[in-house]
């Protein structure tokens, strides 16, 4: 049964990666407006910037993982 419910939370495809990443986007956008009315000035831009920032980068290593992840089922497969 845990098995099962963990396959829910497992990212498959590029698709879902991208759909994470969107939603990851979506609520860094959100709390760096947040930042923005809090911090009023370059302080509260820099703090978007971060926010937006590690979106891309957590949606790179997201992306390559999903990669390196295809490539050890292809060598898996021929061992």
């Amino acid at each position: 049964m845990r098995a099962k419910l963990a396959r829910l939370f497992t990212i498959k495809t590029r698709g879902e990666a991208f759909c994470v990443i969107y939603a990851l986007a979506t609520g860094a956008a959100q709390r760096g407006s947040v930042y923005l009315a809090h911090f009023p000035g370059v302080g509260g831009k820099l703090l978007f910037g971060a926010c937006m920032i590690s979106v891309l980068m957590a949606g790179a290593k997201i992306l390559d993982c999903l990669k390196y992840e295809a490539m050890a089922r292809v060598a898996a497969d021929k061992n």
